[in-house]
């Protein structure tokens, strides 16, 4: 994976899997880390110097069992307050901890949900009226018959996979205040497809409450943008295109953005599927069916005024195929770029005007 010069202040996207296992095969990205040598204030002879509040900061780490990378023009402090932000939104979504709200209304152990639950949920509905349920956070069942899932084999059983369809639908839900009320208490929730890039949206808001208008946040993958990079111009953004070989996956960079204000995502099939007697077969699952979505869409690239939507929609649009995504893109006018199994490429008009010729 290579990592782009420096000087072009440019952001590398290339695969990672993330949040779990439902999401996709996403693409990471590798940051051009921005440092940025101490500005430092002389408040007269004698004086004490201090560190000028505006200098670049730098914040990476695991999350989610996955990295983010965090670049920001502000306070130092404001790194940890990004991690105290990641916590919450863990504490809510994250179904890799038992103890998260959303662990706990898998369980039926509360009825009740936090804000930060509410907003993933009204998105994630909203997607998946837009995409008619090709985009769905209540496929865990299906996900783990079909054998996406550490620890697990597939198991196609028509029977099975029939039965599960009964708890399976995010459209058997719904939300009646600060409760959520399923319809089958198996339904269970995994925003894996959204969460990531909420939780991108989630520092951003930080940022912008305490003054912050320049940043970077990538998590996974996912990626939100505000102000300027350390030159004073917008975020260049790498997208890579996955070219197929027999035995690997080889990345070239498709396309450079520029973007600010705005959250990127990407959604692969490309790596994540299984080999059987009777053939080949990806990890997205159709939520229609029950069974995995044979898709002409090898990775799908979104952007979107904030990164969850971008994040449900990249998933929505491999589910989809590229005849229902580009039509549904008609009327949702996102910038978008499809890299199709015939080794084509198509892009939105809206994607094409960030395009750094």
């Amino acid at each position: 994976m290579s990592r782009p010069h420096r000087k072009n202040w440019m952001i590398s996207r290339s695969p990672n899997e993330g949040f779990i296992s439902m999401k996709k095969n996403i693409y990471t990205i590798t940051c051009s880390l921005i440092f940025i040598s101490a500005i430092v204030l002389m408040n007269g002879c004698g004086k004490e110097r201090q560190k000028d509040l505006s200098e670049w900061q730098q914040k990476d780490g695991l999350v989610w069992n996955t990295s983010f990378h965090i670049t920001y023009r502000g306070s130092e402090s404001l790194g940890d307050s990004a991690l105290s932000v990641l916590a919450r939104v863990g504490r809510s979504l994250s179904v890799f901890d038992s103890t998260s709200l959303v662990s706990k209304v898998n369980r039926q152990d509360s009825t009740l949900v936090d804000t930060d639950f509410i907003r993933v949920y009204v998105m994630s509905r909203k997607i998946n009226r837009a995409s008619d349920g090709a985009f769905d956070p209540t496929l865990s069942p299906l996900i783990t018959a079909w054998g996406f899932g550490k620890g697990h084999k597939a198991n196609a059983d028509t029977t099975r996979i029939d039965s599960i369809m009964n708890y399976v639908g995010i459209n058997k839900t719904h939300l009646h205040r600060d409760s959520i009320i399923k319809n089958d208490p198996r339904i269970e929730f995994n925003f894996s497809a959204i969460a990531k890039g909420y939780g991108c949206d989630a520092v951003a808001e930080m940022f912008e409450k305490n003054g912050v208008t320049d940043f970077l946040i990538e998590i996974g993958g996912e990626i939100m943008t505000g102000g300027k990079n350390k030159n004073g111009k917008k975020w260049r953004i790498s997208i890579d295109r996955p070219v197929l070989s027999s035995d690997r996956v080889i990345h070239e960079s498709q396309e450079i953005i520029d973007i600010s204000g705005m959250g990127v995502a990407t959604s692969g099939n490309y790596r994540n599927f299984h080999n059987t007697n009777g053939g080949t077969y990806g990890h997205t699952i159709s939520a229609a069916t029950g069974r995995p979505v044979s898709t002409d869409v090898i990775s799908a690239t979104v952007i979107a005024p904030t990164a969850m939507e971008a994040d449900g929609l990249a998933t929505a649009f491999m589910a989809m195929g590229s005849v229902k995504a580009r039509k549904l893109n008609e009327s949702l006018r996102r910038p978008v770029m499809l890299v199709l199994s015939d080794s084509t490429t198509w892009t939105s008009t809206q994607f094409n005007k960030l395009i750094v010729k």
